[in-house]
């Protein structure tokens, strides 16, 4: 699989795990279930991607150093789109994603670094 295909990938798994579960907690969870749907995205879903996503950024930080902006971007538009259009309250959300993100793929790009320079 080549460079670009890995990267466009990265971007279509981004795009569909932070657009696609804020629509369907909007279209298909009604009343006090979409509040817990909701509850579990922001604290569980959506951070634990984003890890995932820092760590396989920081395994090809070259092609995908982008992919935790991208995903925390994504994150941003659909919350607007889907939620509340304007709130201030995703994009501290966005950042806090961002960071664990960046932070992620700092320490990740530092493994590799680290195993690489070993052997």
């Amino acid at each position: 699989m080549g460079k670009k295909n890995i990267c466009l990938i990265q971007c279509a798994v981004a795009a569909a795990v932070m657009l696609l579960p804020p629509w369907a907690a909007v279209t298909f969870v009604k009343g006090d279930a979409s509040m817990a749907v909701c509850f579990l995205l922001f604290y569980a879903v959506n951070p634990a991607y984003m890890i995932f996503a820092g760590i396989s950024a920081g395994k090809n930080s070259r092609q995908l150093w982008s992919l935790p902006v991208i995903a925390a971007g994504l994150f941003l538009l659909g919350t607007w789109a889907f939620f509340s259009l304007g709130e201030p309250a995703f994009v501290m959300y966005a950042g806090v994603y961002l960071a664990l993100g960046i932070g992620a793929m700092l320490l990740s790009m530092l493994v590799h670094w680290k195993r690489s320079a070993r052997l």
